[in-house]
């Protein structure tokens, strides 16, 4: 089965007209290669693939001006990480008058990470990240399947609950002891897989360096290190802290999740459903994956999401902000959310024009002036997208 996802194949269509240089970014395994082969099918004129994975397309690369200056049409060059410096070149060629080429670049590490991207194509590159299959993808009756395995697509499609199980581990284990080096990660494999999985029974928590340091008797500082490396590599989000001035302390720590809820459940020992159902992090991993849900419909950047508390003990678990448009969002595994006095201090203290409480019922309806109910199978139908 394939995902056609038209919604992303378009807007990176829309940027490439724009822009010489687009960069298509996601953690390894999402479906970038085959978004990118369908962007190409559509366009009319030339287009050339690399795949810096490929010995013939490495060779090719040798003398990468002499490979890609003559080019027309779209270039397509696949694990730009493996090449940074690359980059140079591209800002070059992006410069030439009347742009004969445009280039997609795929890659597995942010922007940030691939710190010659940022510097080298300053207002000449725009980026668009990959994630793993949506709900919009997959349709609301696959939910449950979706919340399980997560949306990495081999993990998805597997034909059994434990072929996709152990796809999963597979990742986990590659992308420890192959992907990050790849990237000049020095870090120790086994280093960053257990801290991976420390954090896994943190998800949906509040970020707290000096306990995991204590755990790994490091500084803050390299634990924050080895999040931000997670983060930047995407299996992590880091929803940050929203703060101004309210006259209340609020909280000044992000809240952190594994990115996709498959994998969280692999480093978790979740193997199927009634594993599932039966441990611990069953609210918090719902949470996430709703959390996901809902930003990934609202099509808005991480940059507008935040996570938003007071010492006093209002919260508020995703805050989205887009100029003076501010949503709110509460996500509750319940049938019967009801309202709290804490979505009332969200509501008035934030300014929000509304708040949601993303449920596990089956109906959306209101619960108080500007607070409604809305149900995670009905997403789709009765939340659009963030205009």
């Amino acid at each position: 089965m394939h995902f056609a996802r038209s919604g992303d194949v378009e807007r990176v269509r829309r940027l490439l007209r724009s822009h010489p240089v687009v960069g298509l970014l996601g953690p390894r395994q999402v479906g970038k290669t085959t978004l990118a082969r369908d962007v190409v099918k559509g366009r009319r004129g030339a287009a050339t693939l690399f795949d810096l994975e490929d010995s013939a397309d490495i060779a090719r690369l040798a003398d990468a001006r002499l490979a890609l200056e003559p080019l027309r049409g779209l270039v397509v060059v696949d694990e730009i990480q493996r090449r940074p410096d690359l980059f140079p070149l591209l800002r070059v060629l992006a410069d030439r008058p009347s742009h004969p080429a445009r280039f997609l670049v795929l890659g597995s590490a942010s922007p940030d990470l691939l710190r010659q991207s940022s510097e080298s194509l300053a207002g000449r590159m725009a980026y668009h990240e990959l994630g793993g299959l949506s709900l919009e993808d997959v349709g609301p009756d696959r939910a449950d399947r979706l919340w399980l395995r997560g949306g990495f697509p081999r993990s998805f499609l597997a034909r059994t609950e434990r072929e996709g199980d152990e796809w999963r581990r597979a990742f986990v284990r590659t992308f420890v002891e192959r992907d990050l080096p790849q990237l000049g990660v020095s870090i120790p494999a086994a280093t960053l897989e257990r801290f991976w999985a420390m954090l896994a029974h943190y998800h949906g928590q509040v970020w707290n360096a000096s306990e995991l340091a204590r755990s790994f008797a490091v500084s803050d500082a390299t634990v924050r290190r080895y999040l931000d490396l997670l983060a930047a590599t995407f299996v992590v989000r880091v929803l940050s802290p929203w703060s101004e001035n309210l006259g209340k302390r609020q909280v000044r720590s992000p809240k952190v999740y594994l990115a996709d809820s498959g994998i969280l459940h692999a480093l978790l020992g979740i193997h199927e459903r009634r594993d599932l159902e039966r441990h611990p992090k069953l609210g918090a991993s719902w949470e996430g994956f709703a959390l996901e849900a809902v930003v990934r419909r609202l099509g808005v950047d991480r940059r507008e999401c935040h996570f938003w508390g007071t010492h006093a003990g209002a919260e508020l678990d995703c805050l989205v902000v887009r100029g003076r448009r501010r949503w709110g969002f509460e996500f509750k595994r319940t049938s019967a959310p009801a309202v709290t006095k804490s979505m009332h201090v969200a509501l008035r203290d934030l300014r929000l024009e509304r708040l949601d409480v993303v449920h596990g019922g089956p109906h959306t309806f209101p619960l108080a002036p500007r607070i409604r109910a809305v149900a995670f199978r009905r997403l789709l139908d009765d939340l659009a997208p963030f205009g």
